[in-house]
C-alpha cells in the first residue's frame, strides 16, 4: 500500500501538475482544502502533510493526524501553525528550505530600486497624462551605489540580498542574533552591527526575520525614531513585525523618507488602510516568494524531505523551535 501524503490547499492546476510529476515512487498524494468537510479525515490516514500553514492547524489537526511523521511546508513562514501543539504531538515541522530565497532577495532589491527611483509615483503620473511632474530638485531620485544597506536577519534570504546588493556597490551591514565569524563575513562582504547602530547608520533598513514573539512589532515608534531622516524602510518578511501606526507616523512626520512593503499586518488590507494615502510608500501584495521557478524548487525540497524521513533520517530545514 502506498504511503499517503496530504497536500493542502490545492493550487492552480499547472502548479499542481508540477507537484504531481515529482511524487516519489511508493507514495500517493491526496489534494484537499483546509475548509473541506473531510479535511481531518484525509489527515487521519496520512503520514505526511505538504502544503501551506493555515489557521486551524492546531490540536485538532495533530490529534487527527496521529500518524503524521512530518509537516512539510511549501512556505518559509510558519506563524499560522500551532507549534506547541506540534511539539506536544511529536510531529516535526520543516519549512521550504530557502526555495523562495532568490525570489524574495530579487524582490527586495526591486523594492529598494522602486522606492529610490519613485517608480510607482512616476507610473501613475505618466498614465494620468502628467509628464515629469515637478523639477529635479523637489522630485529627487537616488542611486544605490554608496548607500549603506542594513539587513536585519542574515538568514538564507538575507545573505542572498547581501550578495545582490554588492553588485549595486552598496555598503552592507547586518544584525542577527546569530553572528557570523570573521571569514564568512569577509566572504559575504558584510559587517556586524548592533540593532540600534544599524538603525542609526543605514540608508536602507530591510527586514528578513521570522515572525515570533521576539520579532512581533520589533519596528515601532522608538526604532523608527532612530533612523535617519533620508533613510528608507523595506519589509518583505511578515507584516506584524512592524507597528504600522508607528510607521505611518514616521512617514508623515518625515522621521524617515519612504517605505517599500510586500507584507502587511492584515492581508488583504482594508481598502481605506491609513498607509494607502501616502505617496512615499510602494506596495506589492505579498508576492515576493511565489515565482514560477520557485514551485519546482519548493516541491523538490518537500519530496526530498519526505523521503529522508521515510528512510529514517532526520528532516532538513526544521523550524528553529524544534531544532
Amino acid at each position: 500500500m502506498p504511503t499517503k501524503i496530504v497536500f493542502a490547499p490545492k493550487m492552480p492546476d499547472p502548479i499542481m501538475e508540477t507537484a504531481r510529476s515529482m511524487i516519489p515512487e511508493g507514495f500517493e498524494m491526496v489534494e484537499t482544502e483546509h475548509d473541506h468537510p473531510d479535511f481531518l479525515k484525509h489527515v487521519a490516514g496520512a503520514e505526511y502533510y505538504i502544503g501551506f500553514p493555515r489557521a486551524g492547524m492546531g490540536e485538532a489537526f495533530f490529534k487527527a493526524g496521529s500518524g503524521l511523521k512530518l509537516v512539510q511546508l511549501i512556505s518559509a513562514g510558519y506563524d499560522r501553525i500551532d507549534v506547541p501543539a506540534a511539539k506536544k504531538a511529536g510531529v516535526p515541522i520543516a519549512n521550504n528550505g530557502g526555495s523562495n530565497s532568490v525570489a524574495v532577495a530579487e524582490h527586495t532589491m526591486m523594492l529598494i530600486l522602486a522606492v529610490y527611483k519613485k517608480m510607482a509615483w512616476h507610473h501613475v503620473n505618466v498614465t494620468h497624462g502628467k509628464w515629469r511632474v515637478g523639477d529635479f530638485a523637489t522630485t529627487r531620485t537616488y542611486e544605490l551605489a554608496g548607500k549603506k544597506l542594513g539587513i536585519v536577519g542574515l538568514g538564507t534570504i538575507g545573505k542572498k540580498v547581501a550578495r545582490r546588493a554588492v553588485g549595486f556597490d552598496m555598503d552592507i551591514q547586518y544584525y542577527d542574533i546569530v553572528r557570523l565569524t570573521e571569514d564568512p563575513e569577509d566572504a559575504l562582504g558584510v559587517t556586524f552591527t548592533l540593532f540600534p547602530e544599524l538603525l542609526q547608520t543605514s540608508d536602507v533598513v530591510s527586514l528578513h526575520v521570522p515572525l515570533n514573539d521576539t520579532t512581533r512589532k520589533m519596528m515601532g515608534a522608538r526604532e523608527f525614531a532612530m533612523m535617519q531622516k533620508d533613510a528608507i524602510f523595506i519589509n518583505t518578511c511578515r507584516g506584524p513585525v512592524v507597528d504600522e501606526e508607528a510607521l505611518r507616523h514616521a512617514l508623515l512626520s518625515k522621521q524617515i523618507s519612504a517605505a517599500g512593503l510586500d507584507v502587511m499586518v492584515e492581508e488583504p488590507p482594508l481598502i481605506n488602510h491609513p498607509l494607502f494615502g501616502l505617496e512615499n510608500v510602494t506596495f506589492t501584495p505579498h508576492s515576493a516568494g511565489p515565482t514560477w521557478e520557485n514551485w519546482t524548487k519548493a516541491f523538490r525540497n518537500a519530496f526530498d524531505n519526505v523521503q529522508r524521513v521515510e528512510r529514517g533520517d532526520k528532516p532538513l530545514w526544521m523550524i528553529p523551535e524544534m531544532r
